[in-house]
């Protein structure tokens, strides 16, 4: 059984977990905010120096030549905004998972402990019972190890698609815009 001083002590490491995690999360939030107040902002110094752009045009061949141009910077820049949207994302959640991951090593621990004073305190011919209840605390920690392993090349396989796409969607506008010249 826990002692009151244990049972605090669990408490308050629950608590301080709980505010890291919650720092983190208005971390990211803070991180969005700024990246799409920054996106915003260059939208509008873009906006403007197009419409500039667009009033000084002599011709229909200047414009589509204008127009043209903008397709290929707009495409990098999505997905640059993309990129950045993911970083955050995908770094905010990586601090969720180290918090969950050391919270479940720690409950793991705990857990063996107890297993194995309850494996010395038990009585005589127990044995059978006891060599059970660890063999199943062993597989389910094999099987959350199989999780997590599965989780992170998940994570790696989403990743890698990730980069593939805005790296074809940037060479599509690419082409796009030097065949439309």
């Amino acid at each position: 059984m826990l002692t009151p001083e244990q049972l605090v002590a669990s408490q308050k490491a629950n608590m301080e977990t709980l505010y890291g995690l919650t720092t983190k999360a208005f971390e990211g939030v803070e991180k969005l905010v700024e990246l799409n107040l920054q996106a915003t902002k260059a939208a509008l110094a873009e906006s403007q120096a197009h419409a500039n752009a667009m009033l000084s045009v002599k011709d229909a061949q200047e414009l589509i030549a204008l127009q043209a141009g903008l397709f290929q910077p707009l495409a990098e820049k999505a997905a640059a905004y993309s990129r950045h949207l993911y970083d955050i994302a995908s770094g905010t959640g990586a601090e969720f998972s180290k918090a969950f991951e050391s919270k479940v090593a720690e409950g793991q621990a705990q857990f063996a402990s107890l297993v194995d004073n309850a494996a010395k305190n038990a009585p005589a011919g127990s044995e059978t019972a006891v060599a059970m209840m660890k063999s199943a605390v062993a597989a389910a920690n094999n099987a959350f190890e199989s999780v997590q392993k599965a989780v992170k090349q998940a994570t790696d396989v989403a990743e890698a698609n990730f980069n593939a796409v805005a790296t074809s969607a940037t060479s599509v506008a690419k082409t796009a815009t030097a065949k439309k010249r």
